[in-house]
């Protein structure tokens, strides 16, 4: 190895000692209630696909006859030639969804916020952000180059001292709509009042809510009934929608201003045909149904339930996302390697995905999960807590 890069192998002697290297697991089979893990059948709870959509024999079929007709590959920015009939029907099929104006689809959630942010606010301005926002919504808000002002987790005094205190230029305050390590919600009906006294834009990034909250799964804009209170809603399709792609929605003039100035829209390639209409088949599931919306609430409630009676800290999560409060990371580590030997795969997180000292196993329910597999699960980690004395 090169001198210059034997920083890299400290770092990672560093995360090992520490217990904060992430130890990635290679599956062997699609996603589902159960998968492939190095030759075992596991488990499988730190899926985002909460509503089982991923392996949707409806959403393969869809994939499938979209290559027959359009090919593998978009072979442009959308901007250029890369926009076809299936993206256009899918922009609008997301609008209806979400009870907006316009929406404009792009390549990952991710992607969205980068392409977002930094169109509607630059140098001279300012964003007021949550200080727990996904590391997206950070990295959009960095490349804007606009003042980034934190305000307190989902505190409505910090947030209101925060905008009190910005002088001039445009002023963008963001939240996620629900809050991926803990589950929690936001207040979003009382950001919105809060950011209309101060002149400010609301955005809000409901990756974890899309399918989940409001109607048949249309998120927490929905949830709350503030349809065209909330100036954009940012999303993906990657977790409940169970393909890739993400968007964001909205009135139709910053639709058309987005076209013209959100950079990944403009010089990244659009989603592949099979993305798209596998996509587009989702939503068309959602719309006519909210069923495995209820079974996915069903799933979270027993589970957490359960979690409780065994004595585990849940924290304050309102959603089926589970964390299972453990502290130290080393603990978590240890944790989770002895649930994927009983044949749960539900990994660690630590820092800096979250504070120090509040490292965690996040648990993520889904439709797919039976009440059997529930019970076995809890039966697990009851099993694990006591042999590790977090719970008695």
């Amino acid at each position: 190895m090169s001198e210059k890069l034997q920083f890299t192998e400290d770092v990672i002697g560093d995360l090992k000692a520490s217990g904060l290297y992430n130890d990635i697991k290679v599956i062997g089979s699609a996603q589902g209630a159960w998968i492939e893990i190095e030759g075992s059948k596991v488990l499988n709870m730190c899926s985002n696909n909460y509503l089982g959509l991923a392996n949707d024999p409806r959403l393969r079929q869809a994939a499938k006859d979209a290559i027959d007709t359009f090919g593998v590959g978009p072979a442009a920015v959308r901007s250029i030639a890369g926009t076809t009939v299936l993206h256009e029907s899918l922009d609008k099929q997301v609008a209806r969804f979400k009870r907006v104006e316009a929406a404009l689809t792009l390549q990952s959630g991710f992607m969205a916020n980068v392409a977002v942010i930094p169109a509607l606010v630059g140098k001279g301005d300012t964003i007021v952000s949550d200080e727990l926002n996904h590391a997206s919504i950070i990295d959009g808000s960095r490349l804007s180059r606009a003042e980034i002002k934190p305000y307190k987790h989902a505190d409505l005094a910090s947030l209101e001292e925060v905008l009190r205190d910005v002088e001039g230029g445009r002023i963008l305050v963001i939240t996620d709509g629900v809050f991926s390590m803990d589950g929690d919600i936001a207040p979003l009906p009382q950001i919105v009042d809060i950011a209309k006294r101060y002149g400010a834009m609301t955005m809000v990034d409901d990756a974890h809510g899309e399918g989940v909250l409001g109607d048949n799964g249309r998120g927490i804009v929905d949830h709350f009934h503030l349809h065209g209170q909330v100036d954009v809603e940012v999303g993906t399709f990657s977790k409940a929608i169970g393909t890739i792609g993400g968007f964001a929605a909205g009135s139709a003039s910053l639709i058309s201003y987005l076209k013209q100035k959100a950079r990944p829209f403009l010089f990244s390639s659009a989603l592949t045909p099979a993305d798209v209409a596998s996509t587009a088949k989702a939503i068309d599931i959602l719309t006519a149904s909210g069923d495995l919306v209820t079974r996915l609430w069903d799933n979270a409630g027993y589970f957490k339930q359960g979690m409780r009676q065994l004595g585990f800290n849940i924290g304050i999560s309102q959603t089926p996302i589970t964390p299972v409060m453990l502290g130290d990371v080393q603990l978590a580590t240890q944790f989770s390697r002895l649930l994927f030997q009983k044949g749960i795969f539900a990994t660690k997180i630590g820092f800096p995905t979250v504070p120090e000292g509040k490292a965690r196993i996040r648990v993520m329910i889904s439709a797919t999960h039976s009440r059997e597999d529930l019970d076995f699960a809890l039966a697990q980690f009851a099993l694990v807590g006591r042999d590790l004395a977090v719970i008695s």
